[in-house]
């Protein structure tokens, strides 16, 4: 076992080796400095990890190699680090782990796909929704990923965070914080998965944008054009509206297109939507096997875990109305085994005819809350209907409630106004407590 004072002149004084040597410090027990036939020369260190003795076998942890490092520079880190082993340090065995972490991106990517997997088995158990692992997907393609997909998870920072949310936040404050979240709901899992310790989140406590919900309620009128554009797209069909850029019809584009006539169930789907105030998923991933047409209701596994969707008389007229089928799905794709994507290309055509242009799918949703509140229903109960988890949620309709606040103010006013006039009227005094 040779050995050499690790020092400048020390190490010029190594002779060329045909096979690996390693030379030991003769003043710091533990460093020592390993030689290769091809003459790279590593420091390194050499330990028994926890409480030592014999029985315990030597590990070893590369410091740097002399291209990299000084023999000074070597020894105050060998220094450092045989100080922390006999406090309970294991270098070798934490490099070892930082190198088992994955990737921000990997991790993301395995844990989407078992959700997605969880959420099409067994919905009634799925922690993420279709929809969100389809949002989150795409932060990671677009945003997330380019930012810090390569990085392990343990070595992410906030500040690599804060940079993230700033550069998205310029073009979309709202699109910024789902970011946000996405990573927070990355870092929860992987601290579940043992990769960081519990609580570890670098998007913690980084402030969000401001966000600007945007609602969008049918008026009676709009309600009534949306619903004939429906009966015309069922029967004669939407009319052909040649492609354009920047309000110009493009050149060479078919002409003549016949009408595109949608079938009953994409109608029925609407409608239904329409009528239940549900979430798109939640009609096109009904199953036969879900709706009891006696009670009225739809069991569906949606946002807030399972729930019943009320299903109006209405409703109930147009499933009774749809030809059975031998798929399970009310509303299957071109494979009965798995239930319509979307309606994307239909609603598009039904809300130009409807001139409603602005007008998302999921606003029938927001209509439909909005006329069940001007009808008189409570916020709990119009949360009950749309499966709110939060009543913070359904407080977004409180002002289409505000027509008997207004009359109660209007009521109390008008008996004041007309007391400091001195006219008719009672302002009845404030019971005083006993003392």
């Amino acid at each position: 076992m040779p050995k050499i004072k690790i020092t400048r002149q020390g190490i010029a004084a190594i002779p060329a080796t045909e096979k690996r040597v390693v030379y030991y410090d003769t003043a710091l027990t533990g460093f020592a400095l390993r030689v290769e036939p091809t003459g790279r020369m590593t420091y390194f260190i050499e330990y028994r990890p926890g409480a030592g003795g014999r029985d315990v076998l030597k590990r070893r942890y590369n410091i740097g190699t002399t291209a990299e490092m000084t023999p000074e520079a070597a020894r105050e880190a060998a220094k450092n680090l045989l100080a922390g082993i006999r406090l309970g340090d294991d270098p070798a065995a934490a490099k070892a782990k930082g190198r088992s972490v994955p990737t921000f991106s990997k991790f993301a990517t395995g844990h989407l796909d078992a959700m997605d997997e969880i959420a099409t088995e067994h919905p009634e158990q799925a922690v993420l929704r279709p929809g969100s692992i389809r949002n989150y997907r795409s932060l990671l393609k677009r945003h997330v990923g380019p930012a810090i997909g390569s990085r392990q998870l343990d070595l992410i920072a906030r500040d690599e965070i804060k940079r993230l949310h700033t550069k998205v936040g310029k073009e979309s404050p709202t699109i910024a914080n789902r970011c946000l979240e996405f990573v927070g709901s990355i870092y929860k899992a992987a601290a579940d998965a043992g990769h960081v310790p519990e609580g570890t989140n670098p998007a913690r406590g980084l402030k969000a944008f401001k966000e600007t919900k945007r609602e969008r309620f049918l008026s009676p009128e709009e309600l009534a054009r949306l619903g004939e554009a429906i009966r015309v797209a069922e029967t004669t069909g939407i009319p052909y509206e040649p492609p354009a850029r920047d309000g110009k019809k493009l050149k060479h584009v078919p002409k003549n297109v016949p009408p595109t006539i949608i079938d009953q169930r994409t109608a029925a789907a609407f409608r239904l939507l329409i009528f239940s105030g549900a979430r798109l998923r939640e009609i096109l991933h009904a199953k036969w096997a879900d709706i009891d047409l006696r009670r009225g209701l739809l069991t569906v596994f949606g946002k807030t875990g399972k729930r019943h969707i009320v299903l109006p008389a209405p409703a109930l007229e147009i499933l009774s109305g749809l030809p059975k089928t031998d798929s399970p799905n009310v509303f299957p794709s071109s494979d009965p085994e798995t239930p319509k994507a979307d309606l994307n290309r239909p609603w598009r055509g039904i809300r130009r005819m409807a001139g409603l242009v602005d007008v998302r799918i999921h606003d029938l949703r927001h209509s439909y809350a909005s006329v069940a509140v001007s009808g008189g229903s409570s916020l709990y109960i119009v949360g009950a209907l749309l499966g709110h988890s939060s009543p913070a949620t359904t407080q977004r309709y409180a002002h289409l409630a505000a027509d008997p606040v207004r009359a109660a103010a209007e009521a109390a006013a008008g008996t004041i106004a007309s007391a400091l006039e001195g006219k008719a009227g009672e302002i009845i005094p404030m019971k005083r407590e006993a003392r």
